[in-house]
């Protein structure tokens, strides 16, 4: 491993392409962020950074080729909520969680927000707790999927709040925001960037954002927890890891790039409407903030009986 280390140090990166995998379909807010963020990073390295999208499998399949990939540090996995709540959601994992990665940056953290018609009734977080108290079962709210994000924030408001709401998964956020807006459904915990056009437009309501702060993206809408439900915190976050025995000098080497490229004005505006917080974090942070994730969800997961699809 030493020579390993000694000619990465020297060598690093090769001409060789350095690959990040989206474990998503094009098109979505991860996919934008690895776009944006390696072409920032192959300015710093010299070398072209292709996104190679890997969806499936609630992110398992692409992360799972970056687990049974060389450790070289030409082959990356951008990370989001999924990979903290797969090892709790998922009965057997093809590889070793705990094990198979190094972590490399915490990229940044964003919020979900909870949006209604403006044709409801309830315009604050309170009235919706009443509302769902008086009515215990009948609301409804829609999710991207058993296990997501938007999905689990909701659960965690429910055991919070102390209200029973009922859960309608489908299977992305566009259908799921088309029948909010046609009825079919009465709220919905959403991307800040999936949303905001409908916000800004009046086709929907915002009521309050996931995150412990107000979000830079919706300034004006208050959190939950300043909004009545004290200690309320439900993030997405996206980070970077490479396979597990990359060396020390390699990562190091792809931090300082993934830092310059966050702190880039063009990564900042092409993921403003993510509603992102940039962090760029050394690579123990990411660690830090994944295990505390891990740990905290897999408590609201067991006490619903939340199962992958």
């Amino acid at each position: 491993m030493c020579g390993l280390q000694v000619a990465s140090a020297q060598s690093f990166p090769l001409k060789q392409p350095i690959r990040i995998v989206v474990p998503f379909a094009a098109g979505g807010g991860t996919d934008l962020i690895a776009r944006v963020l390696g072409s920032g990073m192959a300015q710093d390295l010299g070398q072209t950074v292709i996104v190679d999208n890997k969806p499936g499998a609630g992110t398992v399949i692409g992360t799972d080729a970056v687990a049974k990939s060389a450790p070289d540090g030409y082959t990356l996995v951008i990370a989001t909520f999924a990979h903290a709540v797969n090892p709790t959601l998922q009965a057997k994992l093809p590889y070793a969680h705990a094990t198979a990665f190094t972590p490399v940056s915490l990229i940044g953290r964003s919020p979900n927000v909870l949006v209604v018609r403006p044709d409801r009734s309830f315009r604050t977080v309170a009235d919706l707790v009443a509302e769902a108290k008086r009515t215990p079962g009948k609301l409804t709210y829609g999710s991207f999927g058993n296990g997501t994000s938007a999905h689990l924030a909701a659960e965690l408001f429910k055991s919070m709040a102390g209200v029973d709401l009922t859960h309608v998964p489908y299977r992305g956020a566009g259908p799921a925001i088309t029948d909010l807006l046609g009825g079919q459904i009465d709220m919905m915990f959403s991307t800040a960037a999936s949303v905001a056009p409908y916000v800004h437009s009046g086709k929907l309501r915002a009521i309050a954002v996931t995150s412990a702060q107000r979000s830079p993206a919706m300034p004006t809408v208050p959190t939950i927890a300043e909004s009545g439900v004290a200690g309320y915190v439900a993030e997405s976050w996206y980070g970077i890891y490479a396979p597990a025995g990359t060396p020390a000098d390699v990562v190091a080497r792809l931090n300082g790039a993934i830092r310059k490229a966050a702190a880039s004005d063009t990564f900042k505006k092409r993921v403003e409407n993510e509603g992102l917080v940039i962090t760029a974090s050394a690579p123990a942070e990411l660690t830090r903030y994944v295990d505390a994730e891990q740990a905290r969800w897999q408590k609201v997961i067991r006490d619903a009986r939340i199962t992958a699809d």
